[in-house]
């Protein structure tokens, strides 16, 4: 594979979970959305449920679908409240884990909050073919995984890999 130095521009959706905010109210959905422009990305689409793991499936599971969709950035709903579900609404619709991600973000996030990094139940995987990454809901979290990991595996000039140049072979068959 022959890796470029020039930037792949990616379309990316945002999906905020959440039962108090409005996007009004929504600012780790509007930092992850103005970060990812930022860097060159597309803002494919931007949404906010309620924490209903039925209804995040069903948005996910359409975003998926789209083959216009490179990736999806979710916030919000990876605690361990009564009402946190986007990991048991998410995480069936991966057809593989991403597991370095969350114990990478768990380390970077106990250099900030120390033990209480261990509440984090952030993941990321693929998913016919979409990367999908599960954040906590505060801002200072979201500026984490992006700054620290996401924003670099979505960049092609990231050495010695990235998620970006893998996309085209993502739904590869053997």
């Amino acid at each position: 594979m022959t890796a470029t130095r020039d930037p792949i521009p990616l379309a990316l959706c945002v999906l905020t979970v959440s039962d108090s905010r409005t996007l009004a109210e929504d600012g780790s959905g509007d930092y992850l959305a103005a970060a990812l422009q930022a860097e060159g990305h597309r803002l494919a689409e931007r949404a906010l449920l309620p924490d209903d793991r039925y209804a995040m499936r069903a948005l996910v599971s359409k975003w998926i679908a789209d083959p216009a969709v490179d990736g999806i950035l979710v916030t919000g709903g990876t605690g361990f409240t009564g009402r946190d579900s986007t990991p048991e609404a998410l995480l069936p619709l991966l057809d593989k884990q991403m597991p370095g991600f969350g114990e990478l973000f768990r380390a970077l996030s106990f250099e900030e909050i120390g033990t209480s990094a261990l509440q984090s139940r952030a993941f990321a995987g693929l998913a016919n073919g979409t990367f999908l990454f599960a954040l906590p809901g505060s801002t200072s979290a979201c500026r984490t995984a992006w700054e620290r990991i996401i924003r670099e595996q979505l960049d092609a000039r990231t050495r010695p890999c990235n998620l970006a140049t893998l996309r085209p072979r993502l739904n590869e068959s053997r």
